[in-house]
């Protein structure tokens, strides 16, 4: 199975599960060049994956899932990306949605909610979940026009608290599935609150009143995504559709193992299959097709050994990356702390789609003028790939982040407290009468300039996230579950 080329090791259960995204894939690829041509969801994919019980690929099985977790779902959106990588990206997205389930039952066994809020962040979650078993299809709306300077992602949308409800009103700039969701899961701030405390999470219904849909997305790449966005109105969300307790949004990040829901890494499978499928196509054109004077296979020519070392290291790289990935974030018993796993991430997310990039570009100079048609395999490639580069977190801001978490630790190290010596038997201080400007002594108990700005430092270097001072806060921590769909526009 295709699936098995990312995930090599799959148990028995793994791969039933991967049966059912094999069985899917003819009709995805079949529908994927018309889909491009046409910016559109293949409305037909909907009913394809409910009835194949994919949607509720991730979702534990005592909620009435299959029981999959992030291996599942890596090898699945891997494999959807080598047949239809705009379908397996709004499939990405549907599953992220578990997240907002699973993560809060997770703090809850963690202890952190309290006794009033326990009964109603467990009915949120477990609806997420049962919903998602269902076949319902589920969108994850986040991203937003507003943009501030500090934060990846910034939350102007508002939720007011009415009688029964909350009234929604703002507008989100991307999401997967737009139009074609059952749900669409939304982040709006809290009346009030201007710090991630105040995020809170609403089921909005595709055809609520007051819900309309954002002009069409022409995108380079990724076209079939659906990925128009939403303006909310005086959105009105019941009561039992939201969670809506400050805090509890924070609390879910607390739970992943690494990035923000922990399963971002199913994105990068999402362009990893998409290489593999060109590098494939690349391959067996040109090693079939040969040279009218020698006879020999176009691939044996100089320039194309070089592109096929270089798309081929490319390859691997953005391989490796995901699967060193997969086994720290999936390890039964974690080896890595939270930080570390973050911070491999950060840096493996942008090298691996700047990787997948290349094999792209590599296979459009391989297959030459005949490849480099707007609806060829190498001509779709590229443009769904060169998504993957400017993706809000893309591999520049993760070198940044990165380089900062390991420089402002290094610098910590420079920093350390003396340790306790006895006071000195020093004379009975004298006041000073003279009338000098001549100091006071520093008793034995003044902090030091240095241990101050020990301090400061390491307090800096612990916060992987900025101050949470505004919604916009948030960002970091969200960050993880923006893609090519929430790029600004």
């Amino acid at each position: 199975m295709i699936g098995e080329r990312l995930i090599e090791d799959m148990t028995d259960a793994e791969r039933q599960r991967a049966q059912r995204v094999e069985a899917v894939l003819p009709a995805l690829r079949a529908a994927a060049a018309e889909a491009d041509r046409t910016a559109t969801f293949p409305v037909s994919h909907i009913g394809l994956l409910r009835e194949a019980g994919l949607l509720g690929l991730v979702v534990p099985e005592q909620f009435g899932g299959l029981g999959g977790t992030l291996r599942d779902l890596a090898a699945a959106t891997y494999a959807m990306g080598t047949a239809c990588p705009s379908t397996a990206l709004a499939y990405f997205f549907h599953n992220t949605s578990a997240s907002r389930g699973l993560l809060p039952l997770e703090a809850i066994d963690a202890g952190l909610f309290d006794t009033a809020e326990i009964p109603v962040v467990r009915a949120f979650a477990e609806k997420v979940l049962t919903r998602m078993a269902d076949g319902v299809w589920l969108a994850n709306f986040a991203s937003e026009s507003v943009k501030t300077s500090g934060a990846n992602i910034t939350i102007a949308t508002t939720a007011h608290k009415v009688d029964g409800g909350w009234i929604l009103n703002g507008e989100k700039s991307f999401g997967c599935a737009t139009g074609v969701a059952d749900y669409y899961l939304t982040s709006a701030k809290l009346e009030g609150y201007n710090t991630a405390e105040g995020l809170a999470t609403f089921f909005v219904p595709r055809d609520a009143p007051g819900v309309t849909v954002r002009a069409p997305w022409d995108g380079l790449g990724m076209r079939a995504t659906a990925n128009n966005g939403i303006r909310l109105t005086d959105v009105f969300v019941a009561e039992d559709e939201a969670l809506g307790i400050p805090g509890a949004f924070t609390k879910m990040l607390t739970m992943s193992r690494g990035s923000f829901v922990g399963n971002q890494l199913a994105i990068a499978a999402v362009y990893t299959g998409c290489a593999q499928r060109v590098y494939d196509e690349i391959l067996t054109a040109t090693t079939t097709k040969t040279f009218a004077d020698t006879g020999a296979p176009i691939a044996s020519s100089p320039v194309h050994q070089v592109l096929f070392g270089e798309m081929t290291r490319d390859l691997q790289t953005a391989y490796l990356w995901l699967r060193y990935q997969l086994t720290v974030e999936t390890a039964e018993v974690p080896f890595k702390p939270k930080q570390e796993v973050f911070t491999q991430w950060r840096l493996g997310k942008g090298a691996v789609t700047e990787a997948c990039f290349r094999v792209a570009l590599g296979g459009l100079k391989a297959g030459g003028t005949s490849a480099a048609s707007m609806d060829g395999i190498a001509g779709r490639a590229l443009r769904d790939l060169a998504m993957g580069l400017v993706m809000t977190f893309p591999a520049e801001r993760g070198m940044l982040e990165v380089a900062r978490i390991v420089t402002e630790a290094k610098a910590n190290e420079l920093f350390a407290t003396a340790p306790e010596t006895p006071a000195p038997n020093l004379p009975p201080q004298v006041p000073n009468t003279s009338g000098d400007s001549t100091p006071e002594p520093k008793s034995a108990g003044n902090t030091s300039e240095t241990e101050s700005a020990g301090i400061t430092a390491q307090t800096r270097a612990m916060n992987e996230t900025p101050p949470a001072t505004s919604a916009s806060a948030t960002a970091n921590a969200v960050t993880q579950d923006r893609t090519t769909s929430e790029v600004a526009r």
